[in-house]
């Protein structure tokens, strides 16, 4: 896939540039600043774009802006977010109205490569990758409200939903049966007022609009 990074930290940029080509994918370009962002992504309209949040010249929210901005010109660009810490105001605004193809990761993330390239590949085709810290604190914000009414068992369930796992994972990851995973998803949608489905994104973005409600 073609990817454009955005990454003020040049070892860090150079190391995304050297693991993304090592895996196959390309880097149709690279920028260092915020206003350098958008441009590179209309020129080039990658695959996905990978984007610090925080950016010359202000080091504020160039990043986030610049992706919010590219996504109202192109409307399907998947977008990867890093950040050094979980930034909610920033997660909350990139999720909000459950859009389709967004990430959302710490920087260390990046070293579990294994985990960096499974979230970007989720996220370039329609997906979304979040943190399992980011989830945390959205969830935390959130007080007497049916997320409340949840087992602990839903609420894990829930988390790793969230951070865009199928059943088939969430199944391995707990340790249980693939049809117990299905009732728990089951329950929680009902107890959350979702209406139920397995169709994938559709169920990690319904329950990410209402994390982000």
């Amino acid at each position: 896939m073609r990817v454009v990074i955005a990454e003020d930290n040049a070892l860090l940029r150079e190391g995304l540039v050297l693991l993304l080509t090592s895996a196959g994918h390309e880097v149709a370009g690279v920028a260092a600043t915020g206003p350098e962002i958008l441009p590179l992504l209309l020129e080039h309209r990658p695959d996905v774009a990978v984007l610090d949040v925080r950016l010359p010249p202000g080091f504020r929210d160039e990043g986030l802006r610049a992706a919010l901005a590219a996504r109202e010109q192109l409307p399907d660009l998947p977008v990867l977010v890093l950040s050094q810490y979980v930034e909610e105001t920033y997660a909350a605004e990139l999720l909000g109205g459950g859009a389709q193809g967004v990430g959302y990761l710490l920087k260390d993330r990046v070293g579990r490569v294994d985990e960096f390239l499974d979230a970007l590949d989720r996220v370039a085709g329609g997906g979304t990758a979040l943190d399992p810290e980011v989830v945390t604190e959205l969830m935390a914000r959130r007080r007497d409200d049916p997320l409340d009414t949840l087992t602990p068992r839903e609420r894990e369930v829930l988390e790793l939903m969230a951070q865009g796992h199928d059943n088939g994972t969430i199944a391995r990851t707990l340790v249980v049966t693939e049809r117990s995973v299905h009732k728990h998803v089951g329950n929680v949608f009902a107890k959350l007022g979702l209406p139920p489905s397995d169709s994938g994104h559709r169920r990690v973005l319904a329950v990410l609009a209402y994390l982000d409600a």
